[in-house]
């Protein structure tokens, strides 16, 4: 996840209120590449993912498009990773290729390494600690990315693995006959007291967030603009060729050294190339999240890379400055030679737009608006609530806040209860649940507010004192 809309009105949920409202491109995509011939690679990189490859593999079993190549790179582990991962492929007569280092080496390495290596159409990226809930999630991933040429990766929802997941994927025959053949797997969920308290607080926060940020902000981000900042990159669909080429152009640049968080850089690129990032809605993976001690880590990677990456891409950083800019080139085009244009084309697609990154530093990027947002709203917010604090601005303060906090919770009732979530239709209290998170992980939110100010001295402190580029995940 690349940014949050802390504030509960913040410029980016506007202009996500806005999309919703506004609605989608009502183009008909008329693609000319038949999805279901397209040759598919699942690429899983792991480290120390004894715990978790099996489920992670049971989920892949199960999908309804059997990909062409699965490919595990462990990167370094020093458990029973491939072991296990190698003893499930032979009870589920699963084919797979492992690739092992001796040493880590990050996970972008294994992502440019088979983008160049495979002759695959579609490089599907599963992390180790991943699971897919939905049975078509690769179906419905590919399908999606092959309605436009245009389309540069697609994912669909990502929630946290919970113990009851995890519990329910341990009831599957395949996992049954896995444990039964190996009895010191250690599969189950953790026990300890700490452990569970750790975990409880992490995945309901975490929960409220994903639900607020993939349901609500990157829904109107989608329709509003076509794309979204980046894919979550722990179960994503790329098309191959374009994150080779993207490869091929930073190599030579940043070497391995993108930024903290590989999907969110693989992201950036492609909307600065004039592609889009999709996001689907009717399909799930749950990935483990890190226990409440291990978030803050995350979070900044998470935050520092899109900062970085606004940093390497501040073509679409300056879009909402080339609006102007781009109207006028627009209108000088002329409507009746769009039209003739449009006449011309044969394929038709939704939110169509220039190629090229020449294109984006002369005019920008629609999406580029969000980056923009999400920008000031990591630098803005956060020293505004500073700033209180140290003027003892008290009853503002707390005015703010309750406002705020009223706000973010509003909006995640709302979109909890919501018919675009048939996911949850038959749980008749699923507000309330959401509600309760909502409040109750308030304080837990404002931390992550002020923790950005961290993040962003940090990444200040990069680029104008000690001068270090060496970003990488």
């Amino acid at each position: 996840m690349a940014f949050v809309p802390y504030f509960g009105i913040s410029p980016n949920t506007v202009l996500s209120l806005i999309g919703l409202i506004k609605g989608p491109d009502k183009t008909v995509a008329t693609p000319v590449e038949d999805w279901e011939k397209a040759k598919v690679d699942v690429v899983i990189p792991t480290l120390n993912e004894e715990r978790n490859i099996s489920l992670c593999l049971a989920s892949l079993e199960r999908q309804t498009m059997k990909p062409d190549r699965i490919i595990i790179i462990d990167d370094g582990s020093k458990d029973k990773t491939v072991e296990y991962a190698q003893s499930f492929a032979e009870i589920s007569n699963m084919d797979i290729q492992v690739i092992k280092r001796k040493k880590p080496i990050g996970k972008t390495p294994s992502v440019k390494r088979q983008s160049r290596e495979s002759d695959a159409d579609v490089e599907f990226i599963l992390d180790g600690d991943t699971v897919l809930e939905s049975t078509n999630y690769i179906e419905r991933t590919v399908r999606e990315l092959y309605q436009a040429v245009g389309i540069g990766s697609a994912c669909g929802t990502i929630l946290p693995l919970r113990a009851k997941d995890r519990n329910d994927m341990l009831e599957l025959p395949l996992m049954k006959k896995f444990v039964k053949e190996n009895p010191g797997a250690d599969v189950y969920p953790k026990k300890g007291i700490w452990h569970r308290l750790t975990k409880f607080i992490s995945n309901n926060y975490r929960d409220a967030l994903y639900m607020f940020l993939q349901k609500f902000v990157y829904r109107g981000q989608m329709t509003f603009f076509g794309s979204i900042t980046n894919p979550v990159g722990c179960a994503v669909a790329y098309r191959r060729k374009y994150v080779k080429n993207l490869f091929d152009k930073y190599e030579p640049i940043l070497g391995d050294d993108l930024t903290n968080s590989e999907d969110i850089f693989i992201g950036f690129a492609l909307v600065n190339k004039g592609y889009r990032n999709i996001q689907l809605n009717d399909v799930y993976a749950r990935s483990l999240e890190p226990a409440a001690t291990r978030l803050p880590k995350q979070v900044y990677n998470w935050s520092s890379s899109f900062l970085q990456s606004c940093y390497y891409f501040n073509g679409l950083m300056k879009s909402p400055f080339k609006v102007i800019k781009r109207k006028w080139h627009e209108w000088r085009v002329g409507k009746e030679e769009r039209e003739a244009i449009k006449e011309k084309r044969e394929i038709s697609e939704p939110y169509r737009q220039p190629f090229g990154e020449k294109y984006t530093l002369k005019y920008g990027r629609p999406a580029g608006w969000a980056i923009f947002w999400g920008a000031f709203e990591k630098i803005a917010f956060p020293t505004a609530l500073l700033i209180m604090v140290i003027l003892q601005m008290w009853e503002m303060l707390l005015l703010t806040l309750a406002i705020e906090t009223s706000l973010s919770v509003g909006v995640l009732l709302f979109v909890s209860r919501s018919p675009m979530n048939s996911r949850f239709e038959k749980d008749s209290y699923r507000g309330l649940n959401y509600f309760m998170k909502g409040v109750l992980l308030t304080p837990i939110r404002y931390l992550s507010v002020m923790n950005e100010l961290v993040t962003v001295s940090i990444f200040l402190s990069h680029l104008w004192i000690s001068k270090q580029r060496r970003w990488r995940k």
